[in-house]
């Protein structure tokens, strides 16, 4: 997908291997610790990468990453993609998430229902060195124990069970046969199976039980409202609102644009695909405000009825160039959708059968197309103590693996890591360096606030 792509798994185990440890011999583990704080205006980044947003909504991001480290750590991936730029990395390539927080997976449905774990944010996905993911992966344990009130021994045990797991993994996936790297799937039953103690099995239990009712049908009946006889997105402004035309004809217009844009989707569904989706008709569409990077760019939903009374919810988002892309090269793909797409596609085990990509002939937006609720669950982090960090880690640890393991070569990684606990010991000294430099840029964003440099809207 660029310039440096992920080598494509061929010779034999031990070859691979000792390639990654030749990785290893350009640039030792201890390298990737490294990390001084910079002197960059994070502002000033923040700003360049509002271009192209909705203006109105900027302040509502600024609004969610003024709220706390954590939260501003969310919407950061451009500070910290020029920060990772600067410093020593892995020659060993794979497909990134480019985005790898702790808040970036979470629960989600196979085809067959089957409720797995894994990465579910892939905007930012492109080939890269593959301790790009594990670094911003080990640093927001960092900031999210920090922001617990977690001690600095805790913080660490956390970014060494995930090492711990994710290396262990990496290792496990090395020796299998290459099919069935990519077809294994890490499942909730996977991730209960792990869990330390009753009290962490009941929290995840409890979080796959409500991800199994999270479904368009329950959407339908939460979200919407009967109108003239039929079903209507309900409005909750300012994140969830009907976009608003000067009249009639433009209303004409706005729908059509629309249907152009899903009948575009359509042709990039696979052909049993396309057949289902033709059951639907759209019904309404509607504006919204997601996420916390994200948030100025053009998202939709839209709800479709087959038979007059089965419902289906797709997100139409705006995919716009990966914030790594002005430091590894731009993506062969020319569609930023399809882009993400295709990196969902790689990294994760089984995908969403409605996903696909579009773009707008009026605007020349590119997007990407998913169902909005279709079993998807998160864990609320928030609540955690020590030990339900560290079990969430290994979870991450195990699922990241599994995704690199797939979309890349788990044997040139091994041989790069090794058995030691080296790299562990790297990524735990760079994950509390960099928890330094993302407080000191949550202050000067809380700073440019009330200086009025920026304008943020804070949410209740």
């Amino acid at each position: 997908m660029t310039g440096t792509k992920p080598l494509n798994g061929r010779g034999s185990i031990a070859s691979r291997i000792e390639a990654g440890k030749a990785a290893r011999r350009e640039t030792p583990r201890k390298a990737l610790a490294e990390f001084k704080p910079s002197k960059r205006d994070p502002i000033a980044l923040l700003e360049a990468s509002n271009a192209g947003r909705v203006p109105e909504l900027i302040p509502i991001r600024y609004g969610r990453m003024v709220s706390n480290p954590f939260a501003f750590y969310r919407g950061a991936a451009p500070l910290m993609a020029y920060d990772l730029a600067k410093l020593p990395r892995s020659s060993v390539i794979v497909q990134l998430c480019g985005d790898a927080h702790l808040a970036n997976f979470g629960l989600f449905a196979s085809p067959e229902r089957q409720i797995l774990f894994g990465l579910n944010d892939f905007d930012e996905t492109l080939p890269g060195p593959f301790d790009w993911d594990i670094r911003r992966l080990a640093a927001s344990f960092v900031i999210a124990a920090r922001e617990r009130g977690f001690s600095s021994r805790q913080q660490r045990t956390a970014v060494r069970r995930l090492c711990t797991s994710w290396r262990k993994q990496i290792a496990h996936f090395s020796g299998m046969d290459t099919l069935d790297v990519w077809y294994h799937q890490f499942t909730s039953d996977d991730m209960l199976a792990m869990a330390d103690s009753a009290s962490e099995r009941k929290m995840e239990q409890a979080a796959i039980s409500k991800a199994l009712r999270r479904t368009s049908r329950e959407m339908a009946a939460q979200s919407t409202d009967l109108v003239d006889g039929k079903l209507r997105i309900r409005d909750l402004p300012p994140l969830t609102y009907h976009f608003k035309t000067a009249n009639q004809r433009g209303a004409r217009e706005f729908d059509k644009t629309v249907r152009q844009v899903f009948a575009a989707y359509r042709e990039t569904l696979m052909e049993d695909r396309r057949v289902l989706f033709d059951r639907y008709e759209l019904v309404d569409t509607a504006v919204r405000v997601v996420g916390v990077g994200s948030v100025g760019t053009r998202c939709y939903i839209a709800l479709f009825m087959a038979d007059g009374e089965s419902p289906l919810f797709l997100q139409l988002k705006e995919a716009r160039a990966s914030v790594l892309e002005n430091y590894l090269g731009r993506s062969e793909l020319t569609n930023h959708g399809q882009r993400v797409v295709t990196g969902q596609r790689l990294l994760q085990s089984s995908s969403d059968i409605f996903l696909g990509w579009t773009e707008s002939k009026t605007s020349g937006f590119d997007f990407y197309v998913r169902q909005l609720r279709d079993m998807k669950g998160s864990f609320d982090f928030e609540t955690f103590e020590p030990e339900d960090l560290n079990e969430y880690a290994e979870s991450c640890g195990y699922a990241i693996a599994r995704a690199m393991s797939k979309a890349g070569d788990p044997a040139l990684i091994h041989g790069y890591v090794g058995k030691s606990k080296d790299f562990d010991r790297a990524m735990e000294s760079f994950a509390l360096g960099y928890a330094e430099q993302n407080e000191a840029d949550w202050l000067a964003l809380k700073t440019a606030v009330k200086a009025g440099r920026v304008k943020a809207v804070l949410e209740t």
